[in-house]
């Protein structure tokens, strides 16, 4: 099986091209692919597939000729990844998929079809428009944060970490607690606070994540856009710029009073070839 290996901030991915849909993913293939020790390692799969190819992509190959097949790195699937929308859109020029020069690329994702600006180093994607839509609050131990729910075409549960509590003190090794009635499929949570001002922004916040059927990784798109939306909205700003620091780096939310959009780098970094068969052994 050929492979490519990329990230986007950090947020790692093992990507298969698979344009006519032949590879038969499995959760257990996807798992072992995904782990660290006896894998490749990644917070997940890309597969890139043809929207006409896939039953889950069929519905918009009227609209993107190409669907990105997301799963995490446990093997379940997800809606949206925004970082990894990135990477895709990276591949797919990179493999001449798709025309650097032309217009927004389309990508069709579970949660709809997005459309990136292909630059170099940073890759643009005009997202789905998050919706902030209830209250609710997240556990780490013994400590309770109120957050708020955020759809980004993904569930995101955005938390503002407060009283001087270091971002980098919370335990995040193992899952937050959350309310499985508001979040029955899962939820990633983010903890933010709110970061020195920085040029070209109207808003800096610093950000930490627990992405479901991942754990903590470096970076979240998704879950950078969930915050920006918060952060705009708490401000009372209409529209706006928000940098989002992670651990892995920087990315950037820009709401322009229409549309959203998540900025940052994608890379290639290696290409390869593996054995699925030796992945279970």
């Amino acid at each position: 099986m050929l492979f490519t290996k990329g990230h986007g901030t950090g947020n790692d991915f093992v990507i298969l091209g698979d344009p006519d849909g032949a590879l038969a993913l499995t959760p257990a293939l996807v798992a072992a692919l995904c782990d660290r020790h006896r894998g490749i390692g990644a917070d997940g799969v890309l597969r890139v597939v043809r929207s006409a190819k896939d039953p889950d992509g069929a519905g918009h190959a009227g609209d993107a000729e190409w669907f990105m097949d997301y799963w995490n790195a446990d093997g379940s699937f997800a809606e949206m990844c925004g970082n990894g929308v990135r990477v895709f859109a990276r591949y797919l020029v990179a493999n001449g998929l798709a025309d650097p020069g032309g217009e927004d690329l389309p990508v069709a994702t579970r949660a709809g079809v997005v459309r990136a600006r292909v630059g170099d180093p940073i890759i643009s994607v005009q997202m789905r428009a998050p919706e902030v839509y209830a209250a609710s609050t997240a556990t780490v131990g013994q400590l309770t944060f109120p957050g708020v729910a955020v759809d980004c075409g993904n569930p995101h549960l955005v938390c503002g970490v407060h009283d001087g509590l270091p971002l980098g003190s919370l335990d995040l090794h193992a899952a937050p607690g959350y309310d499985t009635a508001l979040f029955p499929g899962g939820v990633n949570v983010e903890f933010t606070t709110v970061g020195d001002p920085v040029e070209g922004a109207d808003m800096h916040m610093r950000m930490r994540v627990y992405e479901r059927g991942s754990a903590e990784t470096l970076s979240c798109g998704s879950g950078a856009l969930a915050v920006g939306a918060v952060a705009l909205r708490d401000a009372g700003l209409r529209a706006g710029v928000v940098a989002v620091d992670l651990p892995g780096g920087r990315l950037t939310v820009t709401y322009d009073g229409a549309s959203w959009w998540l900025a940052g780098p994608a890379v290639l970094v290696a290409t390869g070839e593996v054995d699925p068969a030796a992945l279970t052994r």
